[in-house]
């Protein structure tokens, strides 16, 4: 059964240094040293627990000026997990689509605006693509083929935005709806990530 928003509301309470500003994206088959080559990354040393890698992704942030985005990777079952606090490497489309060739790739981004973007990619094609604030206004080949599953996780497509937003929430529940793999506080607090930087301009 699908998870609704509600099933990711800990994560802003229990993960508030990394949930304002973020980048989470599932890519199926790719190992992480394989999404590394498909993005022209560099290999950086392993980091434990999501606190350390958004502490080091603050540093690398400032130390290069913005120009080299660490990425936290870990694969669990049969996808390789990226994860980038205050990034937006995996739902930037002209590095994203060339490095979907062959595979699935979804993720999902936020930063410290509000500002969003789901994004949906299936072998170099954009499925679907829309901001988790504004479900209504989507592109893509597929961008009605989740509606009901959008709505049953709690996306308002049909009515007013609700007095707490759970857009955040929601985008991670659509993202498990197409993997089938469900982020937790354990994951993100006791995986050992590799990692790796990846210039973004």
């Amino acid at each position: 059964m699908t998870k609704t928003a509600a099933g990711y509301a800990w994560f802003e309470d229990d993960f508030p240094d990394i949930a304002e500003a973020y980048c989470f994206t599932l890519v199926r088959g790719l190992t992480p040293d394989e999404v590394v080559t498909r993005l022209d990354g560099r290999p950086e040393a392993p980091l434990q627990g999501i606190a350390e890698v958004t502490d080091a992704a603050f540093a690398q942030y400032d130390g290069t000026e913005g120009d080299r985005q660490l990425i936290a990777m870990t694969t669990v079952g049969a996808w390789t997990l990226l994860i980038e606090p205050n990034g937006y490497l995996g739902v930037t489309e002209d590095r994203v689509l060339p490095a979907s060739a062959g595979t699935s790739w979804v993720s999902h981004f936020v930063n410290i605006n509000a500002v969003g973007t789901f994004l949906w990619a299936e072998d170099q094609v954009l499925r679907l693509c829309f901001d988790p604030m504004f479900p209504e206004d989507r592109w893509g080949t597929a961008p009605d083929r989740l509606l009901d599953v959008m709505r049953r996780i709690g996306f308002p497509l049909d009515e007013e935005p609700p007095a707490v937003d759970l857009s955040g929430p929601a985008a991670f529940a659509l993202a498990e709806h197409l993997t089938g793999v469900a982020i937790t506080p354990a994951l993100l607090q006791d995986t050992t990530f590799t990692c790796a930087t990846v210039r973004i301009r």
